[in-house]
């Protein structure tokens, strides 16, 4: 038979997980956009979706690849503006209005990954994006 502990039984505390920090990150508080730049929760960075669009919010033209290489600059420079790059891009969602421009679009999109670190990736034919785009591209990313 076992025998029993003598004296009081302690239990030994436990340490609760600090949750990680949330920022909500924006490059311009005065533009007017119902959404964050990026998100940060921890080491991971979430960008909201980029489309193909310049300096003054208009879409690029030339058709899916200007918009795919334009959009890829502006994920870029909101990944090294938060912490990240691209090689730190684990995680990428592609929304194409025309799926046919899918072969088009992966040629441009590769050219920003190393060949051996290409992120995950799923893409959807939708039926709209904002600004008439053709493309629309949401990464994860993690922070150095």
């Amino acid at each position: 038979q076992p025998s029993k502990p003598k004296g009081p039984v302690r239990s030994i505390p436990r340490s609760t997980p600090t949750p990680p920090r949330v920022e909500y990150l924006k490059s311009d508080p005065a533009r007017p956009t119902p959404f964050s730049d990026a998100v940060r929760v921890g080491h991971m960075l979430y960008l909201s979706g980029q489309l193909g669009t310049d300096g003054t919010s208009g879409l690029v033209s030339g058709g899916i690849k200007a918009e795919t290489k334009q959009t890829m600059e502006n994920i870029r420079r909101v990944l090294e503006r938060n912490g990240s790059s691209l090689d730190q891009v684990v995680k990428c969602t592609v929304m194409l209005t025309d799926m046919s421009e899918r072969g088009a679009m992966s040629e441009v999109y590769v050219t920003y990954f190393a060949k051996d670190r290409l992120p995950a990736r799923s893409t959807f034919g939708v039926n709209g994006l904002a600004l008439g785009a053709r493309i629309e591209i949401e990464c994860w990313a993690a922070i150095r």
